[in-house]
């Protein structure tokens, strides 16, 4: 079993996403927000037991990274979107724009 990490959890989320071809984008006031997968479907692509997942995301709350709303889920706040997008720059930019188009990625890299 990998050790876990708040990076390793961004890590899984993009690539989650990518695997499965989809983003999912919200616009506010605020900023952007970016939707972040279920903890069970983390938890099921990093093969590690589902209460493995949950304390990273109360260390990501609590670091301003996400945020939880009852039937919302999961979505990153203004500072874990930016962690998000400087990820998928660093490591899966090319994958991420066949998925979003490049002018809706470069308005989202923008907006951050």
């Amino acid at each position: 079993m990998a050790a876990l990490s708040v990076d390793i959890l961004f890590d899984a989320a993009i690539r989650i996403q990518i695997q499965e071809r989809s983003f999912t984008v919200t616009y506010t006031d605020s900023g952007v927000r970016l939707k972040f997968p279920t903890t069970r479907r983390l938890a099921e692509f990093l093969d590690v037991p589902h209460y493995y997942i949950l304390p990273y995301f109360a260390t990501m709350e609590e670091g301003d990274l996400v945020t939880r709303a009852e039937r919302v889920g999961i979505m990153t706040t203004a500072n874990g979107t930016r962690k998000m997008i400087d990820l998928i720059r660093e490591k899966y930019e090319d994958e991420t724009i066949a998925i979003l188009g490049r002018p809706v990625f470069l308005e989202l890299a923008k907006k951050i």
